[in-house]
């Protein structure tokens, strides 16, 4: 089994690039940091590093304990963090992954009142789309995932939060579609689209449109790069209301009709066991989505 201080030692080195830089940064001698990574090598069978006159770099291998390695010490924070709560003084971490929404803006709103009463606990939030909050659920790296449905796969709970995000084109300012005061669906069959990565993988509904009915230029997997594309007149964007700030930009949104929408959804794995700060806050959720019925 692999000490978590030789994982500790190994970030360094990827981190600093540098034998030398890494053992400053450790309080090793060099010697003994270069015989650890030797020995973690003949440990593994692998060979992480390639080691070159100027700079260290990893291997493929060593790319994959890398990713490990932060996985598993983050992981291993936080359930040492959730262990030092004490009585009725909540510490500790809590994390949520979140997909791109203006729901966040509700959540955000009850992380103030929760971090007003536990201030000790330190919050983290990830973005990312779908796969990759879902990926950092699996991996227990965050806590809760912030979803838009559906997304239906038996290894998890749904908490629905009874608010949902509307779907739209966003498009230049000066163009003839920002004329209408809506578009119709119908007439998305026609125009150059721009459509996000998790569209073609099963996390939203192509059937709206009905199969291989739009017209694809370019798909983007978070929408602020996408923006640019819309500007520079590649495509329209498909992508939800308040995303994008559209002030002293050439931008603008229209909705589509009849409307479009996701509901959304509050994702935890299935018999997980939660940190005392995450199963407090998953409690006031709950709270919230009852009352937001």
């Amino acid at each position: 089994m692999i000490e978590t201080r030789l994982l500790h030692y190994f970030l360094a080195i990827a981190r600093e690039q540098s034998i030398t830089r890494a053992a400053q940064t450790l309080f090793l001698s060099q010697s003994t940091l270069s015989k650890q990574m030797m020995d973690l090598e003949r440990q593994l069978g692998k060979q992480l590093f390639h080691r070159g006159k100027r700079r260290i770099t990893l291997t493929e291998d060593g790319v994959f304990l890398r990713n490990r390695a932060q996985e598993i010490l983050e992981l291993l924070e936080n359930t040492e963090a959730a262990l030092h709560t004490e009585g009725d003084t909540l510490r500790g971490d809590l994390s949520i992954a979140c997909g791109e929404t203006a729901a966040m803006d509700r959540i955000a709103g009850l992380l103030e009142a929760f971090h007003a009463q536990y201030p000790e606990v330190k919050l983290h939030t990830y973005s990312g789309d779908a796969d990759a909050v879902l990926d950092r659920i699996d991996k227990g790296l965050s806590d809760l995932g912030l979803l838009l449905g559906p997304v239906r796969q038996e290894k998890y709970e749904y908490l629905n939060l009874h608010q949902k995000d509307v779907y739209g084109l966003l498009m230049p300012r000066d163009c003839p579609l920002a004329r209408q005061e809506s578009i119709p669906m119908d007439q998305l069959k026609t125009l150059p689209m721009i459509l996000a990565d998790q569209t073609f993988f099963g996390h939203q509904d192509l059937d709206w449109f009905g199969e291989g009915a739009l017209h694809v230029v370019a798909t983007y997997n978070l929408i602020y790069n996408a923006t640019f594309l819309v500007e520079h007149g590649i495509g329209y964007a498909l992508c939800f209301d308040r995303l994008v700030n559209t002030a002293g930009r050439a931008l603008t949104f229209r909705p589509i009709q009849p409307e479009l929408s996701v509901d959304l959804y509050i994702v935890t794995k299935k018999y997980q066991a939660f940190s005392p700060a995450a199963k407090v806050f998953y409690a006031r959720l709950q709270e919230a989505a009852k009352a937001g019925r």
